[in-house]
């Protein structure tokens, strides 16, 4: 593989003697991954019923590596969303945030969803997530993994950070920032990503990374913690922002990330050498546009002189970073923030937590930020803030149709449905939208988001249409098989399932008894796949034409 001089130039610099190990990585074949989604199984059962070659990534809790051969993208437990296919080092990010169910989590750079789904499945389908992607063909993708993981109280969005930030101020318990970045650690995995790889693509990314991570750090509430994350090796996207990140928000601070025998931990001597005034590919743009480096002019002193070094450069070694030649992956970093509380009280954070603040209102609680303005008048001002929130959502429920909100004959149509399902839904959290059905998450009622592009609040429970209500893929994909009235379960080894995904009717009578007629509940060893509908022992094929296996 040829690699960007420049780049190896700097990892030699970086790695000393290690750089001879880390070189003969690119030779070697790149390892693959699966993580088992624990919303429909756990590991422990997956690891008994699935017919692959799997050894345990040791930085997980339900990581394997898998062989080649093996081909889980073409099984049918991959179409009931048993698992997600992620590169193994990828899988660190939503390891490390610790979340509870009941949360309200942001992961802001969130398609194609691989880490989105893991914040989901620690959440058990209780709390938020807002899983926000800026490109509407990523977000789709997205949107999509989290249906197929059968995740019911998603918030799909499809903005901006700054956008996100006006709405949802000191709102999130957690949030994973996995930042776009030069995609160092990807090289391996995709060759074109560093054909395109420069110096000022670093730079680039850079400077990008920084405006989300403090957009971030205004949309998370005292006490919550926010995870840094790239899949690059350079300094300047990584101890770098780390760096950056802390001088700007004082009210952040550095936690220390357990270690791991294949982890290597952040450097900030990486920093040092990016300062070296004969490092001429890179330093001198980098002090040229780096408000970090451009304060530091040795190890012990700053240009200002008023804060010493060891503040301006806290430990890095807090951070953790994933080398090829150190594990069985390619490459990641990550840091871990909390914000702190500031002897704010809960109701503090509640009211902090209103939404739909303005542009202006965010902006200037950044001035006043760094202005280092008393904590007394930055709490009367969220107050004030506050005030001016619950105003305008009081003029935004007024308007706007609620959840449970429904008409009669709406109202009886799923009623209907819901006969034959035993899981228990809320009908006060049913909304529906031009005969559009969904599943509101608890914390995400009424206007949430109002203004906000968006795919989708909740989850897609179907259509009403002609006084019939129609389920939708994402239903099926929510369901546990006995929590629907009429099943047909087939084997995993059956013809018939790869049949079925391929959108083919197939013959059924002996997997249900023939007077059950109508709609099924179509399964792969008790995993939802879809819908069919069973008429004189066959199966008409209802699997939504975008899910199908292409044959």
């Amino acid at each position: 593989m040829e690699l960007p001089q420049k780049f190896l130039a700097r990892m030699e610099k970086m790695l000393g003697g290690e750089y001879e190990d880390f070189l003969r990585t690119y030779e070697r074949p790149r390892q693959f991954g699966l993580r088992v989604n624990t919303l429909k199984i756990s590991a422990e059962e997956f690891v008994k019923l699935a017919p692959f070659h799997l050894k345990k990534i040791p930085w997980t809790d339900n990581g394997f590596y898998y062989e080649r051969e093996d081909d889980p993208a073409r099984h049918p437990f991959y179409y009931a969303g048993l698992y997600y296919l992620q590169e193994p080092s990828a899988m660190l990010p939503a390891q490390v945030l610790p979340v509870s169910p009941g949360e309200r989590v942001l992961d802001l750079c969130a398609a194609p969803g691989g880490k989105a789904t893991a914040l989901a499945a620690k959440l058990r389908g209780e709390g938020l997530l807002v899983a926000n992607e800026i490109s509407a063909s990523r977000a789709k993708a997205l949107l999509k993994n989290l249906e197929i993981s059968g995740v019911t109280n998603s918030f799909v969005t499809n903005t901006t950070a700054n956008r996100l930030a006006e709405q949802f101020p000191e709102f999130f318990d957690k949030i994973l920032v996995d930042a776009p970045c030069s995609g160092e650690g990807m090289f391996r995995k995709d060759i074109a990503n560093a054909r395109a790889w420069s110096p000022d693509k670093v730079q680039s990314c850079a400077k990008i990374q920084r405006e989300i991570t403090k957009y971030a750090v205004d949309m998370l509430c005292p006490g919550g913690l926010l995870l840094y994350s790239t899949c690059t090796f350079a300094p300047e996207e990584d101890e770098g922002t780390v760096a950056w990140l802390l001088r700007q928000c004082p009210e952040l601070e550095l936690l220390e990330i357990p270690g791991c025998e294949a982890f290597s931990r952040g450097n900030a001597g990486y920093l040092e050498m990016m300062a070296e005034p004969d490092n001429t590919d890179v330093s001198k743009e980098w002090n040229t546009r780096n408000e970090t480096l451009l304060a530091l002019k040795d190890v012990g002193t700053l240009s200002d002189g008023s804060r010493d070094a060891d503040e301006f450069l806290p430990d890095l070694s807090k951070c953790v970073r994933l080398f090829p030649h150190c594990c069985d992956g390619e490459g990641h970093f990550l840091a871990l923030f909390r914000k702190r509380d500031d002897g704010k009280t809960a109701d503090d954070v509640r009211v902090n937590r209103g939404i739909g603040q303005s542009r202006e209102n965010i902006e200037d609680m950044r001035r006043l930020r760094e202005r280092n303005v008393s904590s007394g008048q930055k709490n009367a001002y969220n107050r004030n803030a506050a005030d001016g929130r619950r105003k305008a959502a009081g003029k935004c429920e007024r308007r706007s149709r609620q959840p449970g909100d429904m008409s009669k004959e709406e109202h009886l149509v799923l009623s209907e449905f819901l006969q034959d399902v035993s899981a228990q839904w809320n009908p006060q959290r049913i909304e529906v939208r031009s005969g559009q059905a969904y599943y509101v998450p608890e914390t995400a009622a009424g206007d949430m988001g109002a203004g906000l592009a968006f795919l989708r609040k909740g989850l897609y429970l179907g259509e009403i249409r002609r006084g019939r209500f129609e389920p939708s893929q994402s239903f099926a994909m929510a369901l546990r098989s006995d929590e629907y009235a009429s099943v047909i379960d087939f084997a995993q080894d059956d013809p018939r399932v790869r049949r079925y995904l391929c959108g083919e009717t197939v013959e059924a009578d002996d997997l249900s008894p023939k007077c059950a007629s109508g709609r099924q509940l179509v399964c792969v060893c008790g995993y939802p796949l879809g819908w069919g509908k069973l008429v004189n022992g066959t199966l008409k094929n209802k699997l939504h034409p975008g899910w199908r296996m292409q044959s």
